[in-house]
């Protein structure tokens, strides 16, 4: 292994050590330099070689949290692909990432509103990129105008972190009843948009009648 790819690799155990640290008593404010350290298995000095402070890491987790949230898209959009309905699909891939990343998503719950303004800023600009690649998406297979899309992708994301956040407390047996509920909350999300846009004349001819 090169000296980069050593260097990307401790950078990346550093992140991840970060994360496995956060749980549900403990925020980013919460967790030291040290713990981390120890945690990635390096000296607190080599710290400083990868990040300029903890606050530089907080942000990093955030901008992870945030990728790993398109990438979640995507990997839906792949299954969607190969046959199923779009909500039941990524609502089911929503919470599988969830169950199976926890202090990730945990993460973006917390510092959406936590005590420092920077995390806040930063978490509200992966919200808003997932709104956005989200709205794409709509207007791609519903056929309504934009700003419609972007209405109806803010509306489904507020839900479905708010299912999320439930999720997160719930007992595994009434994981799949948050999943039922907040399938058809987003059918009505959809439904109504695309009867919106069609009163409007902000439909195209060729958008769905029905809920997905």
């Amino acid at each position: 292994m090169s000296r980069q790819e050593q260097k990307l690799k401790t950078r990346q155990n550093i992140i991840q050590a970060a994360f496995a640290l956060l749980d549900d008593n403990r925020s980013l404010s919460a967790i030291s330099l040290r713990e981390v350290a120890r945690a990635a298995g390096i000296a607190p000095t080599s710290f400083y070689r990868h990040f300029k402070d903890m606050d530089e890491l907080g942000l990093t987790l955030v901008d992870e949290a945030g990728l790993a949230l398109r990438q979640l898209m995507r990997q839906a959009r792949s299954r969607i692909a190969s046959g199923g309905g779009v909500i039941d699909i990524s609502v089911d891939t929503f919470i599988e990432f969830i169950c199976a990343n926890a202090n990730v998503f945990r993460l973006l719950l917390r510092e959406h509103t936590g005590t420092s303004a920077a995390y806040r800023m930063a978490v509200l600009r992966e919200i808003q990129h997932f709104v956005e690649e989200l709205a794409d998406y709509i207007v791609e297979r519903q056929s309504i105008d934009h700003s419609i899309a972007s209405l109806q992708a803010e509306a489904m994301v507020r839900l479905v972190f708010s299912a999320g956040a439930e999720t997160l407390e719930a007992d595994p047996s009434m994981r799949g009843e948050i999943g039922r509920r907040v399938k058809a909350q987003l059918r009505f999300v959809q439904l109504g948009a695309a009867t919106y846009a069609n009163r409007t004349g902000r439909a195209k001819s060729n958008a769905p009648a029905h809920a997905e």
